[in-house]
């Protein structure tokens, strides 16, 4: 996987406004390890209140809470897999009652998380008419590169799935 940067993470996001703005569609997201990174790019895009509803970053216990206000989450989900990234895209999209969803989760680094994932193991899923997930094996152990990748892995991901 090629590094990205944070510009490449706007450039990214301003994607994800053009097929929402040509579809008239709305976004909510619900990001983890990547930390507000995938929010940060779709509110830097100039009008987007346009398509984005809001968003929210999964790290902690409270966040978590907040995803089960929509409901109880689904028995023994841990985070860091496919099940949890799919979880957050379905319910930024039901919370903030928009029409597509992004979930994201993973271990940035530089160490593994709690469930012995690897630094640079993650998912990224959309929800919406048509749903969306994909696995991340960065293979590098650098915080900020992993934060970077997740983003834009959702955000293309995002992209993928609208077109489909």
């Amino acid at each position: 996987m090629n590094l990205v940067t944070f510009d490449d993470v706007i450039e990214a996001g301003k994607e994800v406004a053009k097929v929402l703005r040509k579809i008239e569609g709305s976004i909510a997201v619900s990001e983890s390890a990547a930390g507000g990174l995938i929010n940060a790019a779709l509110v830097a895009v100039p009008g987007a209140s346009d398509f984005y509803k809001g968003g929210m970053v999964v790290y902690t216990g409270a966040g978590r809470d907040l995803l089960s206000s929509a409901g109880p989450l689904p028995k023994n989900l841990r985070g860091a897999t496919e099940a949890f990234a799919m979880v957050q895209a379905d319910r930024a999209r039901q919370l903030y009652r928009a029409d597509w969803g992004i979930g994201e989760t993973g271990a940035t680094g530089p160490s593994g998380n709690p469930y012995g994932d690897p630094p640079g193991a993650g998912w990224v899923a959309c929800s919406g008419s048509t749903d969306a997930t994909l696995e991340l094996r960065t293979g590098i152990n650098e915080r900020q590169s992993n934060m970077y990748a997740f983003a834009i892995a959702a955000l293309e991901l995002t992209v993928r799935t609208i077109k489909a």
